[in-house]
C-alpha cells in the first residue's frame, strides 16, 4: 500500500507531538520537589517510603539510632547508622529535613480551642 500525503502528513504530526510531549516530561522531571522527611521524627514506614535505597530494615536501624543516640544533628551524621553509607546520604540529602526530637502533629488534624475556651473573657493589663 502506497502512503498518502495526508497520511505522511499525520504521521510527522503524531511524531511531533509525541516528541514534544517526552521533552516536556524530561525538562519537568528534575523540576518536581521531592518529598522531605524530617529524620528526627518520621517513623520507620514513612523514612522507608521517602529515601532512597534505605528500605524497612535501615529505616528501623535509623529509628533504633536516634532513639539510643538522640536527634540527628546533620544529614552526614545518617552514615554512622550500620548499613547506611555516604552515598546513601548523598542521595538523599534533598530529601532530609531537622528538628527536635519530638514528634511533631500530623498535618491532618486541625487545631480546635479547648472546650469553653471561646468564652473565657480576656482580661485588661495591671496598670502600674
Amino acid at each position: 500500500m502506497k502512503p498518502t500525503p495526508s497520511r505522511g502528513l499525520a504521521i510527522r504530526s503524531f511524531a511531533m507531538v509525541f516528541r514534544t510531549l517526552l521533552l516536556s516530561l524530561v525538562l519537568t522531571g528534575p523540576a518536581m520537589a521531592a518529598e522531605t522527611v524530617n529524620i528526627n521524627t518520621a517513623d520507620a514506614a514513612t523514612l522507608d517510603r521517602v529515601l532512597v535505597n534505605i528500605g524497612p530494615s535501615k529505616a528501623e536501624a535509623i529509628v533504633t539510632y536516634r532513639k539510643t543516640n538522640g536527634p540527628f544533628r546533620s544529614a552526614d551524621q545518617l552514615a554512622q547508622v550500620p548499613g547506611i553509607g555516604l552515598k546513601t546520604v548523598e542521595k538523599n540529602k534533598d530529601r532530609i529535613a531537622f528538628g527536635g526530637g519530638t514528634a511533631a502533629a500530623p498535618a491532618t488534624a486541625s487545631a480546635k480551642p479547648a472546650a469553653g475556651a471561646a468564652n473565657v473573657p480576656k482580661t485588661a493589663p495591671a496598670k502600674h
